[in-house]
């Protein structure tokens, strides 16, 4: 009796050696899958923190880049003016005012500013005698009209805004805003100081107009 208790525990005993000696490798084994799922929700967490952070920084830039509308009204034969409307709630200071014809490089008048604008006021200056100085005295054709100002201590440049623009006998006829989606306004000069490079009175469209015709 005394024998068969003896081989009872040696059969037990063995069993629970094995356990305790496999015990690490079971705790090291969760130890993982543990560390994995926990990698895993932080990378979640990470990556829901820099879209909610993107979302952010992109509501924070619409909501306080400058954006400015050009508008070019005829008052009568001989008088026009142009309306400039500040869209956003940065304060800007006008530099610059460019008309041209859209089929020449270079703008027909080019008046430098120092003109403060508030967001959401607008700016208006009469430009009638310059806008038919640019022009023959019969003209059927498109102008373009574009500002340079200071925002944030950067200096930027807006889209060309083009009008339909007919002058008969020297008088002012037709002057129509044409409906082409404008592009936001560009980044002339950083906040170090650094000049980009870049032909105020380049047209973008006609740019890119060329650029299409070379590929083809």
């Amino acid at each position: 009796m005394h024998f068969s208790s003896i081989f009872q525990f040696n059969r037990w005993s063995l069993p629970v050696s094995l356990l305790m000696a496999y015990i690490p490798v079971i705790a090291t084994v969760v130890t993982c899958i543990l560390s994995l799922v926990l990698a895993r929700a932080t990378l979640r967490y990470a990556e829901t923190t820099d879209r909610s952070l993107a979302l952010a920084r992109e509501e924070f830039e619409r909501e306080w880049s400058p954006e400015l509308h050009i508008k070019l009204e005829r008052l009568s034969d001989s008088e026009a003016r142009i309306v400039v409307t500040n869209l956003a709630k940065i304060s800007v200071l006008l530099q610059m005012m460019q008309i041209r014809r859209t089929t020449l490089g270079a703008p027909f008048t080019r008046q430098f500013l120092n003109e403060p604008l508030v967001g959401g006021m607008t700016w208006t200056h009469n430009v009638g005698e310059r806008l038919l100085a640019g022009t023959d005295d019969d003209f059927n054709g498109q102008i373009a009209a574009s500002i340079t100002f200071y925002a944030g201590g950067r200096l930027f440049r807006t889209d060309w805004f083009r009008f339909q623009t007919e002058v008969r006998r020297g008088k002012l006829q037709r002057l129509d805003a044409v409906n082409i989606a404008a592009r936001r306004v560009r980044v002339l000069e950083s906040r170090k100081g650094e000049e980009i490079r870049r032909e105020l009175a380049m047209d973008l469209a006609d740019t890119a107009k060329q650029k299409i015709t070379q590929d083809n």
